[in-house]
């Protein structure tokens, strides 16, 4: 029965990890794209003091550029986006499946042969480096420094 309660709450993780609701207002969640992206009017064209051109062409001017940079977006995103959105699934899935399938085996693989090379090397240093240090500090041991100001 608990086998059972168990696959039905996995089936219904997985049936929501590909069917969740989405946030059509909120569509930067995490600020990815806080400061690349965000350019204003006031970002890209500013008049400095003493410079004005007249009000009509300052407010047309900022209509035409908040205007034109919304639709070009929106036509830009109503044309390229759903081709781009299956470019970057794929690349996505690439990388993944890469990752999961060559990447990951390659370094535990790596990993497993490589303990067995770092126990010889340990062996090897414990062996023959630990007796000479440990004579050598017994030598140095003995070695005392004296300073003495010369007048």
């Amino acid at each position: 029965m608990a086998e059972e309660r168990s696959e039905l709450e996995e089936r219904i993780i997985i049936k929501d990890q590909h069917t969740k609701e989405i946030d059509l207002v909120n569509r930067d969640p995490k600020h990815i794209n806080e400061d690349v992206v965000k350019v204003d009017f006031e970002d890209v064209i500013a008049e400095p003091v003493g410079t004005y051109s007249f009000d009509g062409v300052w407010k047309t001017s900022y209509t035409t550029f908040t205007v034109s940079k919304y639709w070009c977006y929106r036509l830009l995103s109503a044309l390229l986006g759903i081709p781009l959105a299956v470019v970057w699934g794929f690349l996505f899935a690439l990388i993944s499946f890469c990752h999961i399938w060559a990447v990951v085996p390659c370094i535990k693989s790596y990993l497993i042969e490589i303990q067995c090379v770092s126990r010889i090397y340990s062996l090897c240093i414990h062996t023959f480096c630990d007796p000479l240090f440990e004579a050598l500090s017994k030598i140095c041991s003995n070695v005392r420094v004296t300073l003495q100001k010369e007048i």
